[in-house]
């Protein structure tokens, strides 16, 4: 997917961080001294589902990433630190995610990792890196309890993990956001919701639930689905028979689609509106029934509105890759050059060479980045949560996502 949500680069990342080309990294000498004319080469991780129906989204995670340390080696945006990366495939389990991220602790030379993109297989990874005092930046996951714990929605917030950071904003922004342009913008009133029983999807479904009966919606059904099945039949029907004049679905594309298709052959010609997990080309290809209409949101605002977001675009595609950057590409590489740049404050806080055992410290100095990137303002408040808080509501139309509202969320 060439369109995506990307905000203003500042003139900085534009003639430096973004001085691309297709070359990769330095072959330098790895654990050198940095003071003393050596490279010393450290690793940034990337997890991400890279293999089955989610790897359009993890192939742009992995090659943003990569082209971020290719950006900053080229620049010598560290002196004496040379950057490379090591991908490794979760396929969207959480027990996978788990193994990677003891490889990424075990390994010696991994200074920081991003990733992984579902919020479940998070879960099953945070508490091996915080052990390790080792930094995770997700540019994709959205469930609210990953930074600000269980009983979050009781309004009890408390950071399960000091390690754990991320780009992309939260369920809460986005599912409130999404109600509200339902209720507001479509003036939907009667809205049957389903969810595919996953950490993102059932959030994102309920934190939608709450914003829209709080505005006076009426949620005329709930359902859930399972994963990787095909036939929702049953479930359209009940959308059908509710008198719905909406459907809202929590989940990943593959499924978003096939259910889109199978309300409207059912009968009920109503738009089905979802999060960032459907705002994926493979959503609109799912579907055999035209579903022009149908709706998506998703965090920061569309390329094609800025010119120096077009720019990421350009050099992305220069570099030579062969998949999109597609829904969380900017955030990736945001979430990577976070790294970077704590690196290299640990470094010039040292003396100008990178201390033996850096983990700690840069963990430290992520929480006190603040830099303008590709998408937005990049900073971390106190749970580790981004502070960019603009969403993006696109539309099908004429068989493609196209933006209709763009918008800084507000309570």
């Amino acid at each position: 997917m060439r369109h995506r949500s990307l905000l203003v680069l500042t003139t900085a990342l534009t003639t430096t961080a973004l001085a691309l080309s297709a070359c990769g990294s330095r072959d330098d000498t790895a654990g050198g001294d940095s003071g003393g004319g050596k490279q010393t080469t450290v690793t940034i991780g990337v997890d991400a589902p890279l293999t089955g129906s989610l790897s359009p989204f993890g192939q742009g995670i992995k090659n943003c990433v990569d082209l971020a340390v290719k950006t900053a080696n080229k620049n010598n945006e560290v002196k004496g630190v040379t950057f490379r990366t090591i991908a490794l495939d979760d396929q969207a389990v959480p027990g996978t995610g788990q193994q990677n991220a003891a490889k990424l602790v075990a390994d010696k030379s991994v200074v920081g990792m991003v990733g992984p993109m579902n919020s479940g297989v998070a879960q099953s990874m945070q508490g091996v890196f915080a052990k390790a005092d080792l930094t995770q930046i997700s540019p994709a996951n959205t469930n609210p309890a990953l930074t600000q714990g269980d009983d979050w929605a009781k309004g009890e917030k408390k950071r399960p993990f000091a390690t754990y950071f991320r780009t992309a904003t939260t369920d809460i922004i986005q599912g409130r956001f999404a109600a509200q342009y339902f209720y507001k913008d479509a003036k939907k009133k009667k809205v049957f919701v389903v969810d595919d029983k996953q950490t993102y999807g059932a959030g994102l479904a309920s934190i939608f639930i709450q914003e829209f009966k709080r505005l006076g919606g009426e949620i005329a059904g709930t359902d859930h689905l399972t994963v990787k099945e095909t036939d929702f039949t049953a479930i359209a029907n009940k959308i059908k028979t509710s008198g719905a004049d909406s459907v809202y679905f929590g989940g990943q594309f593959p499924e978003g689609g096939l259910l889109s298709d199978q309300v409207k052959k059912a009968g009920a010609h109503i738009p089905l509106m979802g999060g960032d997990g459907i705002y994926n080309p493979g959503f609109i290809t799912a579907s055999g029934e035209n579903n022009d209409g149908d709706l998506g949101t998703s965090v920061g605002y569309p390329v094609e509105q800025l010119d120096s977001a077009k720019a990421f675009v350009t050099h992305y595609n220069s570099a030579g890759y062969k998949d999109p950057y597609a829904t969380y590409g900017g955030y990736s590489y945001d979430a990577a050059w976070a790294i970077i740049q704590a690196v290299k404050k640990t470094v010039e806080d040292n003396n100008g060479k990178l201390p033996a055992e850096p983990r700690a410290k840069i963990l430290d100095a992520v929480g006190k980045v603040s830099f303008d990137g590709v998408t937005g303002k990049v900073s971390f408040d106190q749970y580790g949560d981004t502070t960019n808080k603009q969403l993006t509501v696109y539309q099908v139309t004429d068989g493609a996502w196209k933006s209709v509202k763009s918008a800084t969320f507000q309570d």
